[in-house]
C-alpha cells in the first residue's frame, strides 16, 4: 500500500501562481451554484494508496461530505459527515478560472479569504446539470497520479 499527502497545491509564493489566469469562467461557476455531495474518490489505475485530502482526512472521508457553491459571490461552505470519520465543516472560497481550474480556500471560523495564503487547485471535469468531478494530481513514489472526487447534485 502507498501512502500519499496532498500539501497545498498554491501558494502566494509559488512560481506557477504567476501564471495562474484570474479570469473567472462564469458560466461554469453558474452551473455549480447549489448543493453538492461527494459520492466517490477514486483513483483510476492505483487502487492501493491512501490520500490525506486537503491537508484534512482520509480522502474516504469526503464520500458523504456535503458542499454549498454560491457562484455569485465565490462563497460556500464544506461538510464531512461520515459516521465514521471525524466530523469537520468549513465556510469556503472558491472560483473557476478560464483555464479549467478550480481554486479552493478552506477557511477557519472568522478568517477572511485574502488572509489564506494556501490553496488547492483541482482540474474540474464532466460538468453536467446533476454531476461533476474535480480531478487532483498528487505525487505517489515519483509517478503523478489523479484523485477524482465525483459530485452529484444534492436539490
Amino acid at each position: 500500500m502507498f501512502f500519499a499527502c496532498k500539501s497545498a497545491s498554491s501558494t502566494a509564493s509559488s512560481s506557477e501562481a504567476t501564471t495562474l489566469s484570474t479570469k473567472l469562467d462564469k458560466s461554469t461557476q453558474v452551473a455549480l451554484k447549489g448543493n453538492w455531495v461527494l459520492t466517490n474518490v477514486s483513483y483510476p489505475g492505483s487502487d492501493y494508496i491512501k490520500v490525506n485530502s486537503f491537508d484534512l482526512a482520509d480522502s474516504k472521508c469526503f464520500i458523504g461530505s456535503t458542499w454549498s457553491f454560491i457562484s455569485n459571490n465565490n462563497k460556500g461552505n464544506m461538510a464531512l459527515t461520515s459516521p465514521s470519520c471525524t466530523g469537520f465543516s468549513s465556510p469556503i472560497v472558491w472560483s473557476i478560472n478560464n483555464q479549467g481550474l478550480f481554486v479552493l480556500k478552506i477557511l477557519n471560523a472568522g478568517e477572511k479569504a485574502k488572509k489564506v495564503r494556501d490553496g488547492y487547485l483541482l482540474k474540474v471535469a464532466g460538468v453536467t446539470e446533476s454531476s461533476f468531478q474535480l480531478v487532483d494530481n498528487i505525487n505517489v513514489g515519483g509517478q503523478v497520479k489523479d484523485v477524482v472526487y465525483q459530485f452529484q447534485r444534492a436539490n
